[in-house]
């Protein structure tokens, strides 16, 4: 046996090895793409190959002549790999350069993918059409028509191949992709090379010697090769970030390396030794390796640590400039998509359990295993930080960075609460500011305005007493009467906005039966009704319904809402409808109407002091709502449209009173 018999055999040991470290790489990596399973396809197949040759180059030395069991396993195995290796070559180059951009590849491209893989049928219909189908066929006559020598398919596939890693190299704008496709097109020539010297071109005839082979088994390896360096190097398509698969398939592929070397030594000093003492020998050596082994592992596992610490710290760094913001919900979210971003999980769900906000992501945590790492808080749990990963397991060293981050958290969401009270302190004082100005101004517009009004009204009214006055003098004044009455109520309905706002404790608060009081606000309001030709409904429970509160609030909240009701509905067949109930300890009122509801861009201003859409409003019924609710401890909030696309409900929520 000659030198390029053991070079074709190293290589194909080398080759096997690197295509099943990739398989391993891919497997334990398990991203739910469809890149991912084509590139798991496009390894298998040239570990097939690879192996099948091993296999091959084994028999031939153990064997003068190998059995025909053999034969029929290693030419299996090479016949499977070939078959579809052209087009999972192309198939995984596209799919790349569409992930690459999604909508730039034009549909002609998967038509040549799919000719690439309708291109192995051939070789099932020609046997079916020469010898009537394959029951005929013997399994060693099928194997070998199915195992092509003929490889300008193989090819036409580098080829296309080698046009897209040109491709890419030419318009992915990450650096890291750009050098990996640059040396892997290299690659791509240097296979291409031995392939056309096998098959022959122009008038060159087909050169299929030994050398030929090896050309082609040791080209073979360098694409593996270089996705395994760029997949642990520059944790390329995030395939190293498994540190602890990686270092567990190193050892256990080193270990099944010099295993073979005891055995393949032990074989050749045969004659001078026996295989045991070859074997002993050689594994007692090892012990003088353990020193630096243990260094070089050592210094491995420093730097990995060190990469984990630096994302960690990174990360850290966002997440504390995130909290600075003053919103925990916005924290929470831009933590979990940050944590699954670099730390690659299919999901990062955190969930606080103590006040004041309780977050509920929308991340499933039901697919792959799943970790969950407490948070923590002074030895008080806070909350928990769930992570799952695509893999089959979280590796070691990504679960002590979540460990330590986990460690990290409590003190950015401390600090995003205490910035959120802050600014929460700050509006209120701000506010309160603008209240205490609102009422300045309404107690200075009140002193200079109230009077005046009081008087001029008293004269009309004096005036209107007189027998003998004319019918168009008392109906002026009878009007202007009436928009002094209009004046007062909306100077009143002022005074009442900037009064002060100090909730009373639910102990001082009366209990007041709510559906009395509805009640009779809606029957006082019903009065006026039917002259605009509106229908005002009302339906009340028939059990008593206490609330904590003033009834006097409660009175001009009813009132602005169903006066803002019967105001919204057309004057001509409009309706209102007014609800009581109760519902799991709540007394739940609904003020709904027909009316055209509220414009969408309008949403956020309806309880905006001095916010209005009627002409003649002023803008704080609304807003006084919204404050006497909050004094009683109650909510408040609406729907439009209803239905049709049309109406508005206003939804009021009291806690019943014990």
């Amino acid at each position: 046996m000659n030198l390029l018999f053991y070079v074709r055999l190293i290589s194909l040991t080398m080759g096997t090895l690197t295509y099943l470290f990739l398989l391993a790489l891919i497997l334990g990596h398990r991203r739910p793409r469809f890149f991912e399973r084509i590139l798991f396809f496009l390894a298998l197949s040239l570990f097939l190959i690879y192996s099948g040759g091993l296999l091959e180059m084994n028999a031939r030395i153990q064997y003068a002549s190998p059995p025909e069991a053999t034969r029929l396993l290693y030419t299996s195995l090479i016949t499977l790999g070939m078959l579809f290796l052209p087009a999972l070559l192309v198939h995984v180059h596209l799919r790349f350069l569409s992930l690459l951009r999604p909508s730039a590849l034009p549909r002609w491209c998967w038509v040549i993918v799919y000719l690439f893989y309708a291109f192995p049928l051939t070789y099932l219909l020609v046997p079916i059409l020469l010898f009537h189908g394959l029951p005929s066929l013997s399994l060693k006559s099928l194997l070998h028509w199915f195992r092509p020598d003929d490889l300008s398919v193989l090819i036409l596939a580098v080829l296309v191949c080698a046009a897209s890693d040109y491709n890419i190299t030419r318009t992915s704008a990450d650096p890291t992709t750009r050098r990996f496709f640059r040396l892997l097109g290299l690659a791509s020539v240097l296979v291409l090379v031995p392939l056309a010297l096998w098959q022959g071109f122009a008038t060159l005839a087909p050169m299929q010697g030994e050398g030929t082979v090896v050309a082609i088994v040791v080209a073979g390896i360098f694409p593996g090769a270089l996705l395994i360096y760029f997949a642990l190097r520059h944790n390329f398509l995030e395939f190293g970030g498994q540190r602890n698969l990686v270092y567990a398939l190193s050892a256990a592929f080193l270990s099944l390396l010099y295993l073979a070397l005891v055995r393949r030594v032990s074989g050749w000093l045969e004659p001078v030794l026996p295989p045991e003492a070859t074997a002993s020998i050689l594994l007692f050596v090892l012990v003088f390796a353990f020193e630096p082994l243990q260094r070089s592992i050592g210094r491995a596992l420093q730097r990995t640590v060190h990469l984990q610490m630096e994302r960690v710290q990174r990360l850290s760094g966002e997440l504390q400039m995130e909290a600075r913001r003053g919103d925990v919900e916005s924290l929470l979210a831009f933590a979990e998509r940050r944590i699954c971003d670099e730390f690659g999980l299919a999901s990062a769900t955190i969930t606080l359990t103590a006040p004041p906000s309780v977050h509920a992501s929308q991340a499933s945590v039901t697919a792959g295993p799943k970790v969950r790492l407490l948070l923590r808080k002074g030895g008080e749990e806070i909350g928990t930080l769930d992570a799952v990963a695509h893999g089959a397991f979280i590796s070691g060293d990504a679960r002590a960075a979540l460990e330590f981050l986990a460690e990290q958290l409590p003190a950015a969401i401390d600090l995003c609460r205490l910035i959120e009270e802050k600014l929460s302190l700050e509006r209120e004082l701000a506010e309160r500011e603008r209240l205490a100005l609102v009422g300045q101004m309404a107690a200075s517009i009140s002193h200079n305005l109230r009077n005046p009004l009081s008087s001029m009204k008293t004269v009309l009214q004096v005036l209107l007493e007189k027998p003998d006055l004319s019918e168009t003098v008392r109906h002026d004044c009878a009007l202007v009467v009436g928009e002094i009455d209009r004046l007062s109520a909306k100077l009143g309905q002022l005074l009442r906005f900037a009064k002060s706002s100090a909730r009373t404790p639910p102990e001082q608060q009366k209990r007041v039966d709510l559906a009395s009081l509805v009640d009779q606000v809606v029957t006082l309001l019903s009065r006026d009704a039917p002259r605009r030709r509106v229908a005002v409904t009302l339906a009340l429970p028939e059990k008593e319904t206490f609330v904590l509160g003033s009834e006097e609030a409660l009175n001009d909240v009813i009132s602005n809402l169903v006066v803002n009701a019967i105001e919204a509905v057309p004057a001509v067949g409009g309706r209102v409808h007014v609800a009581l109930s109760q519902r799991d300890g709540h007394a739940i009122l609904e003020i709904s109407d027909d009316g055209p509801g509220i414009p969408g861009e309008l949403g956020g201003k309806v309880f905006q002091p001095f916010f209005t859409t009627k002409p003649s409003g002023t803008g704080l019924g609304l807003a006084i709502v919204e404050k006497h609710l909050a004094e009683m401890g109650a909510t408040i909030a609406w729907e439009s449209p209803v239905t049709g696309g049309r109406g508005t409900r206003f939804t009021v929520t009291f806690p019943l009173a014990t």
